[in-house]
């Protein structure tokens, strides 16, 4: 499969568990310069917790969030698993979002973004662990609604690959709307 091609896309990377607590510190700074060394475009970064707008002719998510891990470890000597996500399907997630069509406080949604695509059987068995927190999978994000917070949620990122046996970051809703916003507006440039 050849996962370059002529035209550039845009992708949003990001990283799990980085500047958390002052552990596993990266400066964005550092990180674009980093982005920029492997050829990717129109870099941007967004708050502190590894948030990577970017363009790529590279054609492959997988490929794209390898690459990144594997320069990530080499410059800072930290493993860090990178999600990356096109425009295309960061924006389906976005506009997809049942709790926004139900009015739900925004300060209480998440969206919890996958490495892929999981089967829904395991809905059940995380039923149990949700209380009064709802939960919805779509393709590769869950839609997390916590209703006293996501620091009282047992439904955390933790809990998510630990059952699904993937790699997972969760993002907040005005963090998903602010990387969509400027994802948008570098595809303009």
């Amino acid at each position: 499969m050849n996962i370059e091609d002529s035209s550039k896309q845009t992708y949003i990377s990001m990283l799990r568990g980085i500047n958390v607590g002052g552990h596993r510190k990266i400066k964005m700074d550092d990180l674009k310069i980093l982005y920029e060394n492997l050829q990717l475009e129109n870099v941007m970064t967004y708050i502190q917790s590894g948030n990577v707008v970017f363009q790529s002719n590279i054609q492959s998510c997988k490929a794209l969030s390898d690459l990144i891990s594997k320069q990530i470890h080499q410059q800072f000597q930290l493993d860090v698993p990178v999600i990356v996500k096109s425009i295309e399907e960061f924006n389906d997630v976005y506009e997809n979002n049942p709790f926004v069509t139900q009015n739900k406080d925004t300060e209480k949604l998440y969206i919890i973004f996958l490495s892929e695509n999981i089967n829904e059987p395991v809905i059940e068995e995380i039923n149990k662990y949700a209380g009064d927190d709802l939960f919805i999978i779509y393709k590769s994000a869950i839609y997390l609604f916590c209703t006293n917070g996501y620091g009282k949620t047992k439904l955390t990122n933790t809990f998510f690959e630990k059952k699904l046996k993937i790699l997972a970051t969760t993002r907040g809703w005005t963090t998903v709307s602010k990387l969509r916003e400027i994802a948008k507006s570098s595809m303009n440039k």
